[in-house]
C-alpha cells in the first residue's frame, strides 16, 4: 500500500537524542526530519507532514502533549501516528501521553528492535486507515458484498505477521479477519464470523460496548493494550491490541491488530525475577525489600500500624562454609529461609540481603510484641538441627529489631538500627535478640520471660481458681460464684490478671488456660454435689480465641460428661466484643450449648456493642452491668440513668441482670430499689480462695443476708 519512503519527524531538545533515534532508523531507510522545539515541529508539519512523529515529552517552550492534542485537534494532522519518547516509566506517565493523543509510547533508552517494530506497525495501521479513508466507497462496498475486490483486501491482511480484527459497532460482532487471526485464536475463519471479542475473552458484552464506543468517539483511538486471548482450545494467550475506529458509510467499523507476546511476557518475568529475587531461596532481594519497606512506611504513616523491621544474621555462617563447602552452605540458606517463613504470618514481609543476612517486616498494632513472638519463634525453630548433605548441622541466629515510628522515619535508618542491634545480639553471646531502643529491650525480654513463665505455669498446674459468690438480692443468699484464674508466680507472688491474661491471649495460650479453667470448675461442682455445699452454679469467662481456635462445645460436653454434671450448673460469661467476633460460628456454638442446657450471660454489658440485634440473636440468658456504671451509680445522673436503662431492657427481654463491683449499701440499695436480680462485689465478698469460700458457704450461704439487712 505504500511505494516511497516513509517520512519521519523527530521533535526533541536533546540534539543527542535526535541523532540517536535518526541512526536506528536509518537502516530501515525511513527519511528522518528533525526539530528541537515543539514549535519548530508545528511549523515544520504545517510545511510539510510527515509520516509519523516521534516526540519527545518533556521540552522547554511547550511538551509534547501539548504539541500532540494540538495535532490531534486538527483534521489534517489528526491522522499523523505519534510516538511518544520519555523517560518516566510509570503507568500514570504512559496514561497522559495516551490521553493526550498519542498512539504509542517509548522509554527511554530505547531499543533498537522495538522502536522498528512499533513504527512499522504505526505505519502499517497509517497505510491502512489511509488507504480505507481514500477509497471508502470502495471499502464500504466490499464489505456489503464481499466482491473480490475485499478478497484482495483480505489477502493484503493475510500478509502481516499480526492479526486483524473487524468489529462491527452495532452487532459486536467479527466482520472481517486475516489468516493470522484464524492461527493466533484456533478457529476457522467462518467460525470467528460467527463470533466476537468477548468469545475470545475481552470482556462481558456490556464491557466491549464500553471500549468499542470510546474508541469510536475518539477516546482510545489506536488504544495499545496488553489483554489475555482464549484460544478455542480454552489456552489464554498474552496478546498486545492496538485499536482504532472507521466509518463506512451509515456504520463504524472498529479494528483491532493483534500480536501474541507470549515470549515476551516470558522474558518480562525473567528480567522481573532476576531483578527482584533471590535466585538461591527465592525470597525478594535487597532492592525489592527496602522498596517493600518504604511502600509499608508510607501507609503506616496513615495510621495503619506500626512497622518492625527484623535484621536476621546466622551465628557463625562462615564456619559453615570453609568446612563443609558453599554447596552445604547454600542447602543452610534454603533450609534457614524455609523455616523463617514458617514462623510469619501471610501479610509479612521477608527478604535475603545477601549473604547469611535477612531481614523481616511485621506490621502490627503491637510491633514490639509482634517482633518478639516473630524472634522467639525463629529461635525456637532454630534448636532443631539442620540435615545438610548427610551431616546435622545446628545452628543460631542473632537478631536485631528497630520499629516505626519509635526508632526511626526512613527505611534505611531503620535497618540501620536494626543492623546496630543486631550487632548487639551478637555480642551478647548470639543466639538472641535485641531491640534497638534499650528500654525496648528491657521491655521485651520482660515479656518473654513472661511469657515462659506462663507456658511453664501450664505445665506444671501453678494457675489455681478464686471464686467471687453472687448474691440474689430478694433472699439474700448466694446464688452462685464466679470462677476467677489467679497465679502465683513461683519467685514473684501474685500476678495480676491484668498482666498476664493479656499475654495468654497474645501468644496464643488463651484457649489452653480456658480449656484448664473449664475443667478445674467441673471437677469442682462435682466436688461441691457430694459435700453440705450442694449444687452451686459457677460461671467461667470465655476468651474469643476459644470459639475461633478451639472446639469449645466438644470440649464443654466432653468434661461435662466426665463429671457428670449437670449443664445449668455452669454459666458461660462472654464479653461483647467475644459474641461479635466471627458472628456465624460463635451463634452455633453458643446454640448448641444453650440446647445443653448452659446459662450463657454478657460480661460487661454497656461497654460494647450494646446492640438490641445481638441481644436478639444470640442466646442470651444474663446481663451483667459493667463495674464503670456501678462505681459512680449514686453520684452521676448518667451512670444510674444508664444502668436503669439496662436493667429496665434485660426484664422486657426475660433477661436476668446482675450488677458487677457493688461495694456500697448505697449502691446496693440503689439496684434493689430499680429491681436489679443479683450483685457481686466487695460488698459482700472479694474472690476467695476455695477453702474460704466453702467456710462463707459453711452456714447454708445465708451470710449475705448481713449485708443485705
Amino acid at each position: 500500500m505504500r511505494h516511497r519512503a516513509a517520512t519521519i519527524l523527530i521533535v526533541d531538545d536533546q540534539p543527542v537524542n535526535r541523532r540517536l533515534l535518526e541512526a536506528l532508523l536509518a537502516p530501515e531507510g525511513y527519511i528522518t526530519w528533525s526539530v528541537a522545539s515543539g514549535r519548530e515541529g508545528l511549523a515544520r508539519i504545517a510545511l510539510e507532514p510527515p509520516d509519523l512523529v516521534l516526540l519527545d515529552v518533556m521540552m522547554p517552550d511547550m511538551d509534547g502533549h501539548t504539541v500532540a492534542r494540538l495535532l490531534k485537534s486538527n483534521p489534517v494532522t489528526s491522522s499523523i501516528p505519534i510516538i511518544m519518547v520519555t523517560a518516566m516509566v510509570d503507568r500514570q506517565a504512559r496514561l497522559a501521553s495516551l490521553e493526550a493523543g498519542a498512539e504509542d509510547v517509548l522509554t527511554l533508552p530505547v531499543d533498537r528492535t522495538e522502536l522498528w517494530l512499533r513504527v512499522r506497525n504505526l505505519l502499517r495501521l497509517k497505510a491502512l486507515s489511509d488507504f480505507q479513508r481514500n477509497h471508502g466507497a470502495i471499502l464500504e462496498k466490499e464489505v456489503r458484498t464481499r466482491t473480490a475486490d475485499l478478497q484482495r483486501f483480505r489477502t493484503a491482511m493475510d500478509a502481516t505477521a499480526d492479526g486483524i480484527f473487524l468489529i462491527d459497532r452495532a452487532t459486536l460482532r467479527f466482520v472481517e479477519l486475516n489468516a493470522t487471526a484464524c492461527s493466533l485464536s484456533g478457529y476457522t475463519r467462518e467460525e470467528l464470523l460467527r463470533l466476537g471479542p468477548g468469545d475470545l475473552g475481552s470482556g462481558e458484552p456490556d464491557a466491549v460496548r464500553v471500549i468499542v464506543e470510546d474508541i469510536v468517539g475518539g477516546h482510545g483511538a489506536h488504544r495499545l493494550a496488553d489483554i489475555l486471548l482464549r484460544r478455542k482450545d480454552g489456552v489464554m494467550v498474552p496478546v498486545e491490541v492496538t485499536r482504532s475506529a472507521h466509518r463506512f458509510g451509515d456504520t463504524w467499523v472498529v479494528v483491532a491488530v493483534v500480536r501474541d507476546i507470549t515470549e515476551r511476557k516470558k522474558a518480562e518475568r525473567r528480567l522481573h525475577q532476576m531483578a527482584h529475587y533471590d535466585a538461591l531461596t527465592g525470597l525478594p532481594n535487597r532492592a525489592l525489600f527496602y522498596e517493600v519497606l518504604r511502600k509499608t512506611i508510607v501507609q503506616a504513616s496513615d495510621g495503619r500500624g506500626q512497622v518492625a523491621v527484623l535484621f536476621i544474621d546466622l551465628d557463625h555462617f562462615k564456619k559453615v562454609n570453609d568446612t563443609l563447602g558453599h554447596a552445604v552452605g547454600d542447602q543452610l540458606l534454603v533450609q534457614f529461609s524455609d523455616r523463617l517463613w514458617g514462623c510469619l504470618q501471610l501479610r509479612d514481609a521477608v527478604g535475603r540481603l545477601g549473604g547469611d543476612e535477612f531481614a523481616v517486616i511485621l506490621v502490627r498494632d503491637d510491633p514490639q510484641a509482634g517482633a518478639v513472638a516473630v524472634a522467639h519463634a525463629l529461635l525456637e525453630a532454630l534448636r532443631q538441627p539442620f540435615v545438610l548433605g548427610g551431616r546435622s548441622v545446628v545452628s543460631t541466629a542473632s537478631i536485631g529489631i528497630s520499629v516505626y515510628p519509635n526508632d526511626a522515619a526512613t527505611a534505611e535508618q531503620l535497618m540501620q538500627y536494626a543492623d546496630t542491634a543486631m550487632y548487639q545480639a551478637k555480642q551478647g553471646g548470639r543466639n538472641a535478640s535485641r531491640f534497638f531502643t534499650p528500654q525496648m529491650n528491657a521491655d521485651a525480654l520482660t515479656r518473654l520471660e513472661l511469657e515462659m513463665a506462663l507456658r511453664q505455669a501450664l505445665e506444671h498446674e501453678e494457675f489455681e481458681l478464686h471464686y467471687q459468690p453472687k448474691v440474689e438480692i430478694a433472699s439474700g443468699r448466694v446464688v452462685g460464684v464466679e470462677a476467677l484464674l489467679r497465679w502465683n508466680r513461683p519467685g514473684h507472688g501474685v500476678v495480676s490478671p491484668a498482666e498476664f491474661i493479656p499475654v495468654l491471649e497474645d501468644c496464643g495460650l488463651i484457649v489452653r488456660a480456658g480449656d484448664w479453667v473449664i475443667a478445674a470448675v467441673c471437677r469442682q461442682i462435682r466436688l461441691w454435689r457430694t459435700s453440705p455445699v450442694g449444687d452451686l452454679p459457677v460461671a467461667v469467662n470465655i476468651a474469643q480465641r476459644q470459639f475461633v481456635d478451639g472446639d469449645l462445645e466438644a470440649t464443654i460436653a466432653g468434661l461435662l460428661d466426665h463429671n457428670g454434671v449437670p449443664a445449668h450448673l455452669l454459666e458461660l460469661e462472654l464479653t461483647e466484643s467475644s459474641l461479635m467476633a466471627n458472628t456465624a460460628h460463635t451463634v452455633s456454638v453458643l446454640q448448641g450449648l444453650r440446647r445443653r442446657g448452659l446459662q450463657i450471660s454478657v460480661d460487661d454489658f454497656g461497654t460494647g456493642y450494646s446492640s438490641l440485634a445481638y441481644l436478639r440473636r444470640f442466646p442470651v440468658d444474663k446481663l451483667k452491668i459493667d463495674i464503670d456504671f456501678i462505681r459512680d451509680i449514686t453520684t452521676r445522673p448518667d451512670d444510674a440513668a444508664i444502668t436503669l436503662a439496662i436493667i429496665g431492657l434485660a426484664h422486657s427481654l426475660k433477661l436476668e441482670v446482675i450488677a458487677e463491683g457493688v461495694e456500697t449499701a448505697a449502691q446496693l440499695a440503689f439496684l434493689r430499689q430499680q429491681g436489679c436480680d443479683q450483685v457481686q462485689g466487695y460488698y459482700f465478698s472479694r474472690p476467695l480462695p476455695l477453702a474460704a469460700l466453702e467456710a462463707l458457704l459453711h452456714d447454708g450461704r445465708g451470710i449475705a443476708r448481713l449485708a443485705l439487712a
